[in-house]
């Protein structure tokens, strides 16, 4: 499957949802949010602030709102798609054209108070953790001055991905292929994920 890098390549990617998601699409641009790709799927943010992301999948497609914990939400349109785990995205499920075509004045009510509340700062700040280094990524950095100098300039956010990628991995033989790989990428300065954001 090619990348994606626009949001017309994802849409011609789900030709099934591609309706809908043309649909939720034209709503978002039609208010001052900008349009790019992170993830491998569209975001909406207003000053490199993550607001809106659209998604599409096999049984619905969704509008997430990055901060929807904030959201009035009067019609209890929102659900929590992972409890316990994200505490202020909220999404709103789709089933269909016609369903989106009959909500498009209340699915701009949101949008519009979504857009609103980033305005005013309204967001959840994940709380901090320790930053926990894997052995096999901590021994390395001892070893590589190099190294243990470039992963220092990364941000706490992508030395955290780095540490869950290694640790996250079962099986030892995965572990060291995993740190291999992600050693020239750190030293580049680069985020485990930068290449799926395009903004």
């Amino acid at each position: 499957m090619a990348a994606i890098k626009t949001v017309d390549d994802y849409i011609n990617n789900k030709p099934e949802q591609a309706g809908q998601l043309k649909a939720l699409r034209q709503i978002m641009l039609n208010t001052e949010l900008e349009e790019c790709i992170k993830w491998g799927a569209p975001v909406y943010m207003i000053k490199e602030k993550n607001v809106i992301g659209l998604g599409a999948f096999k049984s619905y497609t969704g509008i997430w709102f990055f901060n929807g914990v904030f959201l009035t939400d009067d019609h209890n349109q929102l659900v929590n798609a992972q409890k316990n785990k994200t505490k202020a995205l909220r999404q709103w499920r789709f089933q269909s054209l016609d369903e989106i075509q009959s909500n498009l004045e209340l699915i701009k009510e949101y949008v519009d108070e979504a857009i609103q509340n980033q305005k005013e700062g309204k967001e959840l700040k994940p709380t901090k953790q320790k930053l926990v280094l894997p052995d096999l990524l901590k021994n390395e950095l001892k070893k590589d001055q190099s190294l243990h100098d470039s992963f220092e300039q990364l941000s706490p956010g992508k030395q955290k991905e780095y540490a869950n990628h290694i640790s996250e991995a079962k099986r030892e033989s995965t572990r060291q292929r995993r740190l291999e790989k992600i050693i020239p990428m750190i030293k580049a300065g680069k985020g485990l994920y930068d290449k799926y954001k395009n903004c």
